[in-house]
């Protein structure tokens, strides 16, 4: 089954996996910006089934998405090198993809990933609260838009860039498929059920963050050994968009750390 993705740039692969009902846009808006004054990396940002572009074709399963994710990598990387990204349940995804080809990866980073934590209402969550915010905003939105229900930061920029990279992956996402593979959303075998991941690693979480949390992902560590895990203050689960100077940042040293190893 192939995945709709888009891709920028020339030399070494860098694949972008989002979270659960966005579509490659979430990956694009907060990663283009830093890649766009980086040359030599070849940027993949696919759709995962039953999101985005990519149809579901029969997957049911988290397994079934990584099988897919593994198909894509062969087809549009094949044995070369490549670094991974994820977000949330993408950087679920990653760590699976990770330890089923730990010498292929470069290197592993996550932003708000889920944790050892599957399942929503067993994680350790903090409560939704509002930390930053401008007049206006609220009063600005439709009908129709959920950006208050996980945004920790309410400002006109945030609102911004959530209205250009998360609402249009939202609106396309098959929602009878997702509500299937949500049954099995677990993978059947645990991404850190074998040897530690040794290259460069990156965790970031948000402290606000009442999606997925931030306490869930600490317990990672021992198997991340090269893991730089940050907690960012006043940031939610789309803390990309609401702390982007610090993500800025990390990204741009962890990429520094996997080129130094390379």
């Amino acid at each position: 089954m192939p995945l709709h993705f888009v891709a920028h740039g020339e030399g070494i692969p860098v694949l972008a996996l989002h979270g659960w009902t966005a579509d490659h846009r979430l990956m694009t808006g907060c990663l283009e910006p830093i890649f766009t004054g980086l040359p030599g990396y070849r940027r993949l940002y696919p759709d995962l089934p039953a999101m985005g572009q990519s149809p579901v074709d029969g997957i049911n399963s988290s397994d079934g998405i990584v099988g897919a994710v593994q198909t894509f990598i062969d087809d549009q990387i094949g044995t070369t090198p490549f670094l991974l990204i994820g977000e949330s349940y993408g950087g679920y995804l990653g760590r699976a993809i990770a330890r089923a080809r730990p010498t292929q990866v470069l290197g592993l980073a996550m932003i708000c990933p889920i944790g050892t934590v599957v399942e929503n209402a067993d994680r350790h969550l903090p409560e939704h609260v509002v930390l930053r915010s401008e007049a206006g905003v609220r009063e600005s939105l439709g009908p129709d838009e959920d950006f208050t229900d996980l945004a920790v930061v309410e400002t006109a920029a945030a609102l911004t860039a959530y209205r250009r990279d998360v609402a249009p992956g939202l609106a396309l996402a098959d929602i009878k498929a997702l509500e299937r593979i949500l049954k099995k959303r677990e993978l059947t075998v645990d991404p850190e059920d074998g040897p530690p991941y040794t290259r460069p690693t990156l965790i970031i979480c948000g402290r606000q963050d009442a999606v997925v949390g931030f306490e869930d992902q600490y317990v990672l560590l021992p198997h991340y050994p090269r893991a730089t895990f940050a907690v960012l203050d006043v940031a939610g689960h789309n803390l990309q968009i609401e702390q982007p100077e610090l993500f800025d940042g990390l990204i741009r040293e962890w990429l520094r750390r996997v080129a130094e190893e390379s």
